[in-house]
């Protein structure tokens, strides 16, 4: 293992530490360094976003924590969940008084926690709901789709519920307009290398240098198969061709796109994605509304790329061009 780090085991709050001195006039945090918060919560009247998960994964989670987007994040060890009584800490700390919203990754741990906090708040009189994210195609078929991990889709999600939640919306109408938004994202992902947890000090998996596993999980999950590495342009087509069979556009649909790196991918090869990915939708008569193209959930220093289309109404178009202000995140 060949890491710019001290220990393995104060990897995780010596990097959250290193976050908020970077950033203290956006993020703050509890008693706990492991429950980052927005500097200025609780905001007063406005439905409180909370997500979390393990670290490893930046920006996600906490990298989305600021002004229209989230008020906090529960941060776990390198692909851990976080605590119970941590999201509980980052929930006392960011409710203003409209509720409290949870929007997370489906993944077995990070459900029980969260479920258990919300049951810890709701004993303290904070009303919590949960929009669990599940657009990760290659993990389970349609007919399954409740069985589908959260991977990159999840930004959008946090980016319409902040805007909505920025807004003056309800506690309903926040979780409604983020589980209309998860409807209408798809994801999924190639890896070309596996990565390295500190604390584990060995690689999630193994691949050969010349294969690729297709449909990859942010945590080293295994894929839909494992193939020979192909070509940027096929690599492109393999993931578009499979998001919109699942999605279902039309022509004439709008939708917004992200190119996402896994941790070690340089932003060069993202854009050779886009241009091919761009090539495609177009030439089935669909809009691209925005474009976003960069890293926003990785894996550590995972070599691959994930693909997400987001289709989009008048609504969902709106919030998602609401500026929004976080150390990973900014839009006018």
């Amino acid at each position: 293992m060949k890491k710019i780090i001290n220990s393995p085991a104060d990897f995780v709050p010596e990097m959250l530490d290193g976050l908020v001195k970077a950033h203290p006039t956006q993020l703050a945090y509890t008693e706990d360094i492991h429950c980052i918060v927005r500097a200025d919560s609780p905001v007063q009247g406005k439905v409180a976003l909370a997500t979390g998960g393990g670290s490893g994964h930046l920006p996600v989670f906490l990298g989305y924590v600021g002004q229209g987007m989230l008020d906090g994040c529960a941060v776990g060890d390198v692909f851990a969940s976080p605590s119970s009584d941590q999201m509980l800490a980052v929930t006392q700390r960011i409710h203003g008084g409209a509720g409290v919203v949870y929007i997370y990754g489906n993944y077995g741990g990070d459900v029980m926690n969260f479920d258990m906090a919300a049951e810890m708040a709701d004993m303290e009189g904070i009303t919590v709901k949960t929009v669990l994210v599940k657009d990760d195609v290659a993990s389970a078929p349609p007919a399954e789709a409740d069985r589908r991990r959260g991977v990159a889709g999840m930004v959008f999600a946090f980016k319409v519920a902040g805007a909505k939640a920025d807004k003056g919306g309800s506690l309903d109408e926040v979780v409604a307009v983020t589980e209309k938004a998860l409807a209408n994202i798809r994801t999924m992902g190639v890896a070309l290398s596996p990565c390295t947890v500190p604390l584990a000090g060995k690689p999630t998996f193994t691949i050969g240098e010349d294969e690729m596993e297709i449909g990859m999980g942010i945590h080293g999950e295994p894929g839909m198969k494992r193939e020979k590495l192909q070509p940027a342009d096929q690599i492109a087509e393999r993931m578009t061709v499979a998001i919109l069979d699942d999605l279902q556009p039309k022509a004439g649909d709008r939708l917004a796109v992200m190119v996402n790196g896994l941790g070690a991918t340089p932003p060069e090869e993202l854009y050779v994605i886009y241009r091919k990915v761009h090539e495609i939708l177009t030439g089935k008569g669909l809009s691209i509304h925005r474009a976003y193209v960069g890293e926003y959930a990785t894996s550590m220093e995972m070599a691959g790329a994930s693909l997400t289309f987001f289709r989009l109404d008048d609504e969902l178009a709106e919030l998602l061009d609401h500026p929004a202000n976080t150390p990973f995140f900014k839009q006018v």
